[in-house]
């Protein structure tokens, strides 16, 4: 529980420094009982952040010493073998690739021992010069700033410690569909793939619409786009779940709110050596192309459809003009869902992480609301409010979601971190 509410603080902290604070009321709830917003927010927003303590806890500090030890037991022992005269490329391979990851933990850790080292120093010389007030100042000023770099290093190793997603640093498949609520689910579905649209172009990143299936009023029943960029899977990856919406439909004569839901589904793209697809596992079907393209595109058997008969998954891409490159979006498409699947598959095996992360992306769970009489936007997983929809919709300031997640996410990876060596 100290480890959770330092967490908590923490994530305030960070939205503070933000300038988000301001502009959304949080609300904490579980099971027995649901704190008014209006009071955690006054609780809050009266912290400073030099109030909150940058140091970790005591035992906390004592796990990643224990796990600091192993690595520089593990460090050493790996140079002493690729040292040895006798030993092979081959066997060379393996323990230096393992030290090449080791590298950025130990250099933090070399640095740490030092400034470890400086302290203590600086503790002998501060007890043998009581007497020399200006020696005194001078050194407990050293000390001062030695304690300070000591605690920024250990929280730069605890990072280096939590345990890492490889799939983070990957791009993304987006997969947006319209869910309850008729025609207005799909215009919202296209609605919400626009917004993470304009949020890729902000960040730089590459989109690329993969495939649209249209409504009857323009609006998407379904709809797919690649993501490329550094860390797209990363930032993006939360954002899987069930979207809500609540507004007058365009179709409504009568003004009345409706509400409706789409869900979003962010997959990691795979590589090539992530899934082996056989050619005897595959059916591929080509028909042709339905709704507006002109008449090469409904003429022609341009569009693919793909079948994995071992797990029945099926892919149709019908958007590009080519058959070959429908084909080769489908399988792309195919690809990221096969790994995601494996994925989910060998975590569900190995551990409960995917229960105990800010949702686990399984579609069936409501993550966020938008509000558009009200104008606002709610992120249900960690209670903050957003009052201009506007720029939400825009790809703009939806950081403040995905940052307070990402956050939210590290801070139970050091909960995790610490209860799994108690």
């Amino acid at each position: 529980m100290k480890i959770r509410g330092l967490m908590w603080c923490n994530l305030v902290r960070a939205l503070e420094e933000f300038g988000y604070i301001p502009r959304f009321h949080m609300n904490w709830q579980n099971k027995k009982r649901v704190l008014q917003p209006a009071k955690l927010y006054r609780r809050y927003s009266t912290m400073t952040v030099a109030a909150l303590p940058p140091q970790l806890s005591t035992d906390l500090i004592k796990i990643m010493e224990q796990r600091i030890l192993v690595i520089e037991q593990r460090n050493a022992y790996l140079e002493d073998f690729i040292n040895q005269p006798d030993a092979s490329p081959a066997e060379y391979s393996g323990p230096n690739k393992e030290l090449r990851k080791l590298r950025r933990s130990m250099g933090l850790i070399k640095q740490l021992r030092a400034k470890q080292k400086e302290i203590d120093g600086l503790k002998s010389l501060l007890a043998e010069c009581t007497e020399d007030k200006d020696m005194t100042d001078m050194v407990s000023e050293e000390l001062s700033q030695a304690i300070g770099e000591v605690k920024r290093l250990q929280n730069l190793l605890l990072q280096q410690l939590l345990p890492k997603d490889d799939a983070d640093e990957r791009d993304c498949i987006l997969e947006v569909r319209a869910g309850t609520g008729g025609e207005e689910a799909s215009l919202f579905a296209m609605d919400i793939f626009k917004m993470y649209e304009r949020y890729s172009q902000k960040r730089g990143w590459k989109f690329e619409v993969m495939s649209v299936a249209e409504s009857d009023i323009r609006g998407y029943k379904e709809a797919s786009g690649a993501i490329s960029g550094v860390a797209a899977y990363g930032k993006l990856k939360f954002e899987s779940g069930i979207h809500r919406v609540q507004r007058v439909p365009v179709t409504e004569k009568s003004g009345r709110i409706h509400t409706s839901a789409v869900s979003v589904a962010i997959l990691p793209q795979a590589d090539e050596v992530d899934v082996q697809l056989r050619n005897e596992d595959l059916r591929i079907d080509t028909y042709r192309s339905g709704g507006s393209g002109g008449q090469h595109v409904n003429t022609t058997n341009s569009a693919v459809r793909i079948t994995h008969m071992p797990t029945g998954m099926t892919v149709a891409i019908q958007d590009e003009r080519s058959q070959h490159m429908n084909k080769a979006k489908a399988l792309k498409v195919l690809c990221a869902k096969l790994y995601e699947m494996e994925r989910s598959r060998i975590q569900t095996t190995r551990s409960k992480l995917r229960s105990q992360q800010i949702g686990s992306g399984d579609r069936s769970e409501r993550i966020r609301t938008y509000n558009f009489p009200q104008g606002r936007v709610t992120d249900h997983r960690v209670g903050i409010t957003h009052h201009s929809i506007d720029d939400i919709m825009q790809g703009e300031n939806l950081d403040l979601f995905i940052d307070a997640l990402l956050l939210r996410q590290e801070m139970d990876a050091v909960a995790s971190f610490s209860s799994t060596d108690e």
